[in-house]
């Protein structure tokens, strides 16, 4: 079924778009520059409040200096031991100084569990079990960790320790105990990889004494039991063949020995510092991805509660990122640790293979030689086992070394933290700026919201575009109403009608816009009445002699628009009718103060004659035929063949006839009188009337057939400039002449 033009019109019409332009926006502004201010005031009040109740925090800062420096004690270049061109560095260190783990530590430092700021009537109680003290101190922890913030500074090895308190002294305590802290926590981590490595080789060279001394003694008994005191070792094959295995096995044992100190390193050093060497950058990529996300969720908890439906999504965020940098954390130390362990099997399996096939050359050595080469091969096992031996005390030394160095800290505090003199929150200036500039961005925001949740009709384009109705004519607003008005810059309005530049006691003056055209002449505002009466007589080729003026809704102008359109057709020297078709609220009496006894109700019922119910008006050229008496039945009588006679003879004696009717919504009296005219004009008021009424009120007559031959928007208020552009007429302001106007107009 195809679709009625008019349907299709209206939604194709309503999907358009209007061009504004960046001064229709400002001047938006300007006329709700009340409610900006009141929610700027509102604004600064917010900050002044948000002063007021807000406790004072001081704030105390130390720096300190982070050095790289290598972790391994063994000397090894194993990749995954180094961190000197490690760029997850500096950012592990800056997590390490937000941990939970280093906070404990400034806690037992200060011992704040009896500090009564922390922990209120429980300070000073005798301790509790191990695992209420441990809970204790790790609420304790996060609460200290609550005024912690980490500064990098940028292009440099140093790193600023800022903490917030509610008091100066507690904020220079915990400031200075976070540095002392880190520094201890450097010098007990780089203690026990130290200490570890010692251990383990100390364990290893207790062995291979033993393991020596044995063969020392088993060579000495050997050579007591053959009477061997030396052999030559470069007349046998076999003694070289083994000579070079035995120094293949020493440097596989070496190794193993490496590789399995290297595991067991691995295994000690924390799974963070493993992966960060391991994770070839990903880990500190995700590291500054989470670092990003709480700074992100710091700023913003200054502006939005924590229960916030951002600021819950937000942490959300950084919860998912802490577990997937843990998990990642996990896999790479896992995956060093494998690595190592892998590297330490497979000397491991080396070692033994070769110590194999020695056994298996020594064996061969043993049944091609005498006893002197079994001599000789305790001998070789003597001399490799002593060699291997200085080499372990060689390492053990230097480690050694390294675990007495340990106290010296690549971690140095450059500025100590000083008593604060003033608190850094709140600040009045900040709060009643930040408050001030919500206010006002609250405001503006409520200023386009209002304009966008406005529904009414307030453009001839909205006409245009919605409706598809041509604009016949836009009558400017005269209510003079400051910021709006056309009229009010020019000093006439509705009852305003003397000069700008004339006396305010003049200009309140009472003159009204109905007849304006007549008694006003000069006025912009009758100028437009004579542009809807050149619009009007040239909006279609046929015959225009009977023309319905309607409107959606009451109050909207019909009657004034009537009125005013009768005086500027009579003013061509045409004859013309006004009738009063709104037998329900007739006005036209009132607009031309005339007697409204006999009318046009008379004349429907057989009263009175055509002749009778007209009434002569101060305006030459003009009669009108008020309503006459209310009828009980309006829509009968309009709707019967006398209103039909009616207009027939008007039409014989008279050039116009225009017909004033009730509101199309109200009633149907204007659906059935446009039908009768040739055509019907549609009065809508600016700023008052709803799209969807004026949809309707189109859809209703269009439906009855009823020829809409434009509309007129009453009260128009038009943006600065608007009206100059589209509508604007250049005429004489109504000033100096406004007195001679009014007396010619009289007379």
């Amino acid at each position: 079924m195809k679709q009625p033009t008019h349907e299709l019109q209206e939604r194709i019409f309503d999907e358009g778009g209007s061009e504004i332009h960046l001064s229709d926006y400002l001047e938006i502004l300007r006329r709700q520059w009340r409610l900006i201010l009141l929610a700027g005031l509102a604004g600064i009040g917010v900050g002044l409040l948000h002063f007021f109740n807000t406790a004072d925090t001081f704030q105390a800062s130390t720096r300190i200096q982070i050095t790289r420096q290598s972790s391994n004690p063994l000397g090894s270049q194993a990749y995954w031991m180094e961190s000197w061109w490690n760029p997850e560095f500096y950012p592990t260190q800056q997590e390490i100084l937000k941990s939970r783990g280093l906070a404990q530590r400034v806690v037992e430092r200060l011992r704040l569990w009896e500090d009564e700021a922390y922990v209120g009537s429980a300070a000073g109680k005798g301790p509790g079990s191990a695992e209420a003290d441990q809970a204790m101190i790790g609420s304790l922890a996060n609460r200290v960790r609550g005024g912690l913030e980490i500064r990098e500074v940028k292009g440099t090895q140093l790193v600023d320790i800022v903490y917030r308190a509610g008091k100066p002294e507690q904020a220079m305590r915990i400031a200075n105990a976070y540095a002392e802290a880190f520094i201890d926590y450097g010098k007990a981590e780089r203690r026990q990889a130290a200490t570890s490595a010692s251990t383990f080789l100390a364990d290893e060279i207790d062995n291979l004494k033993t393991e020596l001394d044995e063969k020392e003694r088993r060579l000495q008994e050997y050579g007591r039991q053959s009477d061997i005191v030396a052999i030559d070792p470069q007349s046998n094959v076999t003694l070289q063949r083994l000579d070079s295995v035995n120094a293949n096995l020493v440097e596989a044992r070496k190794q193993r020995i490496q590789a399995e100190a290297r595991y067991n390193e691995i295994r000690n050093r924390p799974r963070e510092s493993v992966a960060d060497s391991l994770s070839g950058g990903l880990v500190s990529t995700q590291r500054n991805q989470l670092i990003e996300l709480q700074r992100d969720y710091t700023t913003k908890l200054k502006t939005y509660r924590p229960d916030f439906p951002t600021m819950v999504e937000l942490k959300a965020t950084i919860d998912e990122a802490k577990r997937e940098l843990d998990a990642l954390v996990e896999e790479r130390a896992e995956q060093a640790i494998d690595d190592a362990r892998s590297i330490f099997q497979a000397a491991q399996r080396e070692e033994r293979a070769l110590a194999a096939e020695y056994e298996q050359i020594k064996q061969e050595t043993l049944r091609f030689q005498s006893a002197s080469v079994e001599y000789n091969n305790l001998k070789i096992e003597v001399e490799a086992g002593r060699e291997l031996l200085n080499n372990l005390t060689r390492r053990q030394s230097e480690t050694n070394v390294a675990v007495s160095g340990s106290d010296e800290s690549t971690i140095r505090q450059i500025d100590v933290a000083l008593l604060p003199g003033s608190p850094v929150s709140p600040n009045l200036r900040k709060d009643l700026g930040v408050g001030l500039l919500f206010g006002l961005f609250a405001g503006v925001g409520l200023v386009f919201l209002f304009e966008l949740l406005d529904r009414t009709v307030k453009t001839p384009d909205e006409l245009e575009r919605r409706l598809g109705l041509s604009t016949l004519a836009v009558i400017p607003d005269v209510s003079g109403r400051p910021g709006y008005g056309y009229l009010s810059r020019y000093g006439y309005g509705y009852g305003y009608g003397y000069g700008a530049n004339g006396n305010r006691k003049r200009a309140r003056e009472a003159i009204s816009i109905d007849l304006v055209p007549h008694h006003r002449p000069r006025l912009a505002v009758s100028e437009a009445y004579r542009a809807l009466r050149t619009a009007l007589l040239l909006s279609t080729a046929d015959e225009l002699q009977v023309v319905a003026v309607t409107s959606a809704t009451s109050g909207e102008g019909k009657t004034t628009t009537t009125g005013n359109l009768a005086v500027v057709l009579a003013q061509l020297g045409r004859r013309v009718l006004l009738i009063d078709a709104d037998l329900r609220k007739p006005r036209a009496h009132e607009f031309f103060q005339i007697s409204n006894r006999v009318g046009v109700v008379n004349y429907l019922v057989g009263q009175s004659s055509l002749e009778e119910i007209v009434h002569p008006t101060e305006v030459d050229n003009l009669v009108v035929a008020p309503s006459g008496p209310s009828p009980p039945n309006p829509s009968e009588l309009l709707s019967s063949e006398s209103m039909s006679d009616l207009l027939r003879e008007a039409r014989k004696h008279y050039d116009f006839v225009l017909i004033d009717t009730p509101p199309t919504l109200a009633v149907t009296d204007s659906t059935l009188l446009g039908d009768m005219a040739d055509g019907v004009v549609l009065c809508f008021r600016a700023g008052r009337l709803t799209r969807e009424d004026a949809r309707a009120c189109t859809h209703r007559l269009r439906q009855a057939g009823v020829k809409i031959l434009g509309s007129v928007l009453n009260g128009y208020r038009p943006l600065r400039g608007r009206l100059e552009r589209g509508y604007s007429y250049h005429y004489e302001a109504y000033g100096e002449h406004a007195e001679q106007s009014r007396r010619d107009a009289v007379a």
